[in-house]
């Protein structure tokens, strides 16, 4: 995984990313997201998620406001977009991934662009109070700080798997994926269709042997609707609404702990 991200980085470096400008990434939820998302943050820039999942009005927006110097995408993260990527020059992740080995595998140095922890790590879009999505810039001091706060509240180890299943469009994906990676835990991957299927979500929690696991209160309310029977060595965070005292109870009773972390935007 951190050869790849490399190989990316040192990719975007050449073609002239520095700190704070910005890069989009719309594909699917695959190794190649991560793969998107850890190259561009250690090229120096600062990534612009993309659900292709989204409306293609809502998509276009973004990328209008943004203006993203280029865009990572795959197949079906380009059909999404359509139009908003006219004559905006673009990577084509899925095959970079597969054909694109001349770049050095080693980790760049984050002093040569003089990146710092005051530069832009993402910008992120919310719905906004008109409905207008709105882009809050957020700097890698922040993320750290969040990343490394929650690393020691959860504490998260290397043996640890978590299952990942928020979109990178809002900010807890975050979350889910630095977290475990910055101390060496298994991310397991949730795909768009599980996230939306309780019993899937449960086959990948027993699987995979499963640890940590965050979700919204309407995820883990399904899976304890689905007649989830539970997993006692887990810890449940629920972030993304408020978590009612009902269901953190019902929560409670089936895993080791359970951990309320709304606001991740905010925290940072």
């Amino acid at each position: 995984l951190n050869a790849e991200a490399n190989r990316l980085a040192h990719r975007l470096i050449g073609l002239g990313v520095k700190p704070d400008d910005r890069v989009g990434l719309c594909v699917e939820r695959s190794p190649a997201m991560i793969v998107g998302l850890l190259g561009v943050l250690k090229a120096g820039g600062a990534y612009v998620p993309l659900d292709p999942s989204y409306p293609q009005e809502r998509l276009g927006l973004v990328v209008g406001d943004a203006d993203p110097r280029l865009v990572l995408v795959d197949k079906i993260g380009r059909a999404a977009l359509g139009d908003a990527l006219s004559g905006r020059e673009m990577i084509a992740l899925d095959e970079a991934r597969v054909v694109d080995k001349s770049h050095p595998a080693t980790d760049p140095d984050p002093q040569v662009p003089g990146l710092t922890p005051r530069n832009l790590a993402y910008v992120i879009y919310t719905s906004g109070s008109t409905g207008t999505p709105k882009g809050v810039m957020v700097e890698h001091g922040g993320v750290v700080n969040l990343i490394q706060a929650m690393a020691d509240i959860s504490g998260i180890t290397a043996s640890d798997k978590l299952l990942a299943v928020t979109t990178i469009a809002f900010d807890i994906a975050g979350l889910e994926l630095y977290v475990p990676l910055s101390r060496g835990a298994c991310v397991v991957l949730a795909g768009k269709d599980d996230v939306t299927n309780p019993t899937a979500l449960q086959n990948l929690i027993a699987s995979r042997s499963v640890s940590i696991m965050q979700a919204t209160p309407a995820t883990w309310r399904a899976l304890l609707d689905a007649n989830w029977p539970g997993a006692r060595h887990m810890r449940a965070l629920c972030g993304g609404e408020a978590l009612p005292v009902e269901l953190s109870r019902r929560l409670r009773s089936r895993v080791q702990s359970v951990w309320n972390v709304y606001g991740p935007t905010e925290t940072t």
